[in-house]
């Protein structure tokens, strides 16, 4: 009997609690200011532009959309 109470508790409070966790994750997170955004899109352009010869990689052609 105390064991069919425990599972109800584990199955009820399980998904209650990991919503929480969710919820909180959400909550904490937060949005990039535009200079953050700015430095963000000034490195990617960079790493596309340099490639990246430490680790052999060098950026893909683009296709042409014409076929």
């Amino acid at each position: 009997m105390i064991a069919d109470y425990l599972w109800l508790i584990a199955v009820a409070a399980g998904p209650i609690i990991l919503g929480g966790a969710i919820l909180y994750a959400l909550m904490r997170s937060r949005r990039l200011s535009p200079a953050e955004r700015q430095d963000r899109h000034a490195a990617m352009q960079k790493l596309y532009e340099d490639g990246t010869p430490e680790r052999g990689v060098q950026p893909t052609p683009r296709r042409s959309s014409q076929t």
